[in-house]
């Protein structure tokens, strides 16, 4: 609605990739069974001391760093308090006014878009888990499994510098790319181990003064962050246009329904009386361990994005679709090494790799069971004549049943690429004679139907001969 403007900022919780959890010594391993990886700290049974993981402060000022922020000499762990029966000690272990670190900025999108500002990314660790499904009495009851809770997490918390639906999931997918090109977060949504709630309120187009803001909570997936804030935005406006008031209060996306749905009001900060936890000194971050972090930082997906267009020529949506795809960008790289056109690799990856793993319900490059060698030895195959792009495909099937090469493949099949043009010159012929009414309406003007004639060639060479030559050769004959 062009008179409106909507106001969007994201908070995204994200799991650390530590091996145990933030205050204590049990493991972070999802899928254990229910209250196995719990202890007297995680659950807060008395007299048990946090002790903090500094595994996950290493993290944390990985994420930091990689998000342009400037990490901070001293931080602070406060109580977050509020009652809930999947928060065991009644209180959250959090950072609150004096975080990890301040100021980054984020593009909305990879290499493209607006700076989406970052106003804190600080440490906390996860609640329990409520299960409402899956008991005989779940109508009834709802159990509680604790084995989340103390895991570490990071939030990166943005300014409300987002104006869209769409620019706010373009920038949680970036962040996630930048998370877990790092190696700071796995990236599993469904898992939950990658969150967002989404802070919106609508204004007036050119106002400057911000409207009633509500919280949509636990948002895990982009399509259902785009999909929620474009609801949410749309309610908001209605609602002001009606006459009423928006109410400041945290909201659920219900993806079935398709409709965002209240859960409770807004808390303030104030309602969460939060005071500097009295077991846990202030976490003082060593100069020397920020420096000895940014020399391991890796080449993010930004950088690795622009290099590839510089590098090996590729436009940017090519080299976009490479680097968002997890492990394709090193495949790439390794494929090319190998011997391969930059652009046929990527082409390659684009296409038949990554509808081969989306047939397979994977999203990893990791899962391919050959390795870029073998890539590269198909496609230079291609680009010397030996096998036509069409032959290719079902080698390239074989490749990955057997994990054979693509020449011992070709020589065992004889799938070498036709390339006489006598053998070629006699199925024209043939196809020439069986379709007179097509070589007639060609002879009279209609040059298109070569592509008819070709395609049949093709077809009684079982895919093997040379495109370019069958071309050629029709085109001779229908000359003559």
């Amino acid at each position: 609605m062009p008179d409106w403007e909507s106001v969007i900022g994201l908070e995204i919780h994200a799991q650390l990739l530590t091996e145990t959890k933030l205050f204590c010594g049990c493991r972070t391993t999802f899928g254990a069974a229910p209250n196995t990886a719990v202890c007297p700290t995680c659950l807060g049974l008395p007299g048990a001391l946090p002790v903090l993981n500094g595994a996950a402060v290493e993290l944390g000022v990985r994420a930091a760093l990689a998000l342009h922020c400037v990490v901070h000499a001293e931080s602070v762990f406060s109580r977050k308090n509020y009652f809930y029966p999947d928060l065991p000690k009644g209180y959250q272990i959090s950072q609150y006014d004096k975080p990890l670190a301040t100021g980054g900025w984020v593009a909305a999108a990879a290499g493209a878009g607006p700076r989406v500002g970052i106003t804190r990314i600080h440490l906390e660790e996860d609640a329990g888990k409520s299960l409402h499904h899956g008991f005989p009495d779940s109508a009834r009851a709802t159990y509680l499994d604790y084995n989340r809770s103390g895991v570490p997490l990071i939030e990166i918390v943005t300014e409300p510098d987002l104006r869209s639906a769409a620019d706010a999931a373009a920038t949680f997918a970036h962040v996630r790319e930048v998370l877990v090109a790092l190696g700071v977060n796995d990236g599993n949504m469904e898992e939950g181990s990658l969150r967002c709630d989404a802070n919106v309120s609508v204004r007036p187009a050119g106002a400057a003064a911000l409207g009633t803001k509500t919280e949509v909570k636990n948002v895990n997936s982009f399509r259902f962050l785009e999909q929620a804030l474009a609801f949410e935005i749309t309610r908001q406006i209605d609602v002001v246009t009606g006459g009423g008031r928006v109410v400041q209060e945290t909201r659920h996306w219900d993806s079935a329904a398709g409709v965002t749905v209240s859960m409770r009001g807004k808390e303030e900060a104030n309602d969460y009386r939060y005071f500097p936890e009295p077991d846990l000194m202030p976490l003082v971050v060593d100069p020397a361990l920020v420096e000895r972090v940014r020399a391991s930082l890796p080449e993010l997906p930004e950088a690795r994005k622009a290099r590839f267009v510089a590098a090996y020529g590729l436009s940017d949506y090519d080299a976009d679709v490479i680097v968002r795809l997890p492990g394709a960008a090193a495949y790439f790289e390794a494929t090319v090494a190998a011997g391969a056109a930059p652009k046929a690799a990527g082409n390659w990856l684009q296409g038949e790799v990554r509808r081969k793993l989306k047939s397979l319900d994977a999203d990893d490059v990791a899962a391919v069971p050959f390795g870029p060698a073998k890539l590269a030895e198909l496609i230079q195959l291609v680009e010397a004549g030996v096998v036509s792009s069409t032959v290719a495909k079902d080698v390239f099937e074989t490749m990955w049943t057997t994990g054979q090469s693509a020449r011992a493949i070709v020589d065992a099949g004889g799938l070498a690429q036709m390339s006489d043009e006598g053998a070629i010159g006699a199925l024209v012929d043939a196809t020439l004679a069986a379709h007179p009414d097509v070589v007639a309406q060609y002879r009279a003007g209609k040059k298109n139907v070569i592509g008819f004639l070709v395609g049949q060639v093709m077809e009684q060479s079982s895919g093997k001969a040379d495109p370019k030559r069958v071309a050629a050769v029709v085109t001779k004959a229908l000359s003559a």
